[in-house]
């Protein structure tokens, strides 16, 4: 009779998301799961079991449970480096440049990066979203509420951090791009925007990250934000702890989930640019890119040359009107991919390829890799 795998869920955070993809992994080879639902309340004292899915906040009572159990263990935080614990993390960095690569393709020129913590997954999106800008040419300005003078007082916070956030915000050109270092902080940015008489997104764009705001289109102005994949990131620690617990060797690295995408909202969608002739063109493309157009229906409607519109491209966005219209339409196949069972040659139309060949081509030279295997990543499946 086959033994069954006895498995604790110990999460110092929680979301949904992560424990649906352990639950799959469960489900689909037979484990039993003991959730510790009150996370670093309770710590579950005299647990018996063969492994131990993680996430390690600043509870160190919960960290000290962890260590003395001796038994396999996935880490889903990187709060305690010290621990020799293999580790299943977000692509914080890949988030970042997502967000970077949403914002230049607008047209921004002003950038911020919002924080207010010393969280370790502030910290990588932050410096990711500022080293993507600056390959790009661009600079980005961080502010960080936990270094303010303001933020030392605790009497009267949430009302001084927002006024703080609104002068912030005031003081730096306009149109900004703003990246807040998780929804929350968006929704802080957001207010504060209000606060301040400053219009989202037509002066201040907003995106944030883990696509965790309830009910975000019902809001006066939805909140763009990344999908950062929790769902295969609870899968794939469920998977590696399988491998620990059957002995094999741990990666010497942490394994990185890349985000499943970029959600666009009204917090976001502004195209910032002041050329008329791009500005329009962009517009259009955006609108259409999922038709089979030409850059010569896109030439048509900025009213320019096809040389003068390449030349204006470049100079405005860094890149040219080919590139731009490519570039949306391999990410709208992501999305399809990731959200939908549609078959490739569907995708492909979906997006205006003219043939599956031609968008699997693409693809690959883009993405480094072919629709059907992108797919089966982003669907969680394991990795072999």
């Amino acid at each position: 009779m086959k033994e069954h795998k006895h498995v604790l869920i110990a999460l110092g955070w929680y979301d949904h998301r992560l424990h649906r993809g352990i639950e799959r992994y469960a489900q689909e080879h037979d484990w039993y799961l003991s959730a510790n639902p009150a996370r670093e309340k309770v710590i579950p004292w005299g647990w018996q079991g063969d492994g131990i899915l993680a996430w390690l906040g600043p509870s160190d009572e919960l960290a000290e449970f962890v260590e003395c159990q001796e038994r396999p263990t996935v880490d889903f935080s990187f709060r305690r480096p010290e621990l020799p614990l293999p580790r299943v993390l977000e692509d914080h960095k890949a988030a970042a440049e997502l967000v970077a690569e949403h914002f230049l393709a607008r047209g921004f020129a002003h950038f911020m990066f919002y924080s207010d913590a010393p969280d370790w997954s502030h910290e990588e999106r932050g410096s990711g979203f500022v080293a993507a800008l600056e390959q790009r040419g661009c600079s980005c300005t961080w502010i960080k509420w936990q270094e303010s003078p303001e933020s030392r007082n605790s009497s009267g916070l949430w009302k001084r951090k927002h006024a703080w956030l609104a002068a912030q915000l005031k003081q730096v050109p306009k149109p900004l791009a703003l990246f807040a270092a998780s929804d929350q902080l968006a929704l802080d940015a957001l207010e504060s925007c209000k606060s301040a008489g400053l219009a989202v997104p037509d002066q201040v764009a907003i995106v944030g990250a883990e696509n965790c705001l309830l009910a975000p289109d019902t809001m006066e102005t939805p909140i763009s934000s990344v999908d950062t994949n929790l769902e295969l990131l609870g899968y794939r620690g469920a998977s590696l702890l399988d491998d620990c617990m059957s002995g094999k060797a741990s990666p010497a690295e942490p394994v990185r989930i890349p985000p499943a995408g970029l959600i666009v909202r009204k917090s976001s969608d502004l195209l910032a640019v002041e050329h008329k002739g791009v500005a329009r063109s962009l517009r259009y493309m955006h609108e259409h890119f999922h038709e089979p157009i030409t850059i010569k229906d896109v030439v048509g409607i900025a009213s320019m040359s096809r040389r003068g519109l390449h030349k204006a491209f470049v100079q405005v966005l860094g890149r040219t009107p080919g590139a731009e219209l490519h570039e949306l339409r391999i990410q709208k196949a992501k999305r399809l991919l990731c959200e939908t069972s549609h078959k490739i040659h569907s995708v492909a139309e979906m997006c205006g390829f003219q043939s599956a060949n031609t968008f699997c081509i693409s693809f690959r030279h883009t993405v480094r890799t072919s629709p059907g295997r992108f797919r089966a990543k982003m669907l969680l499946q394991p990795q072999l």
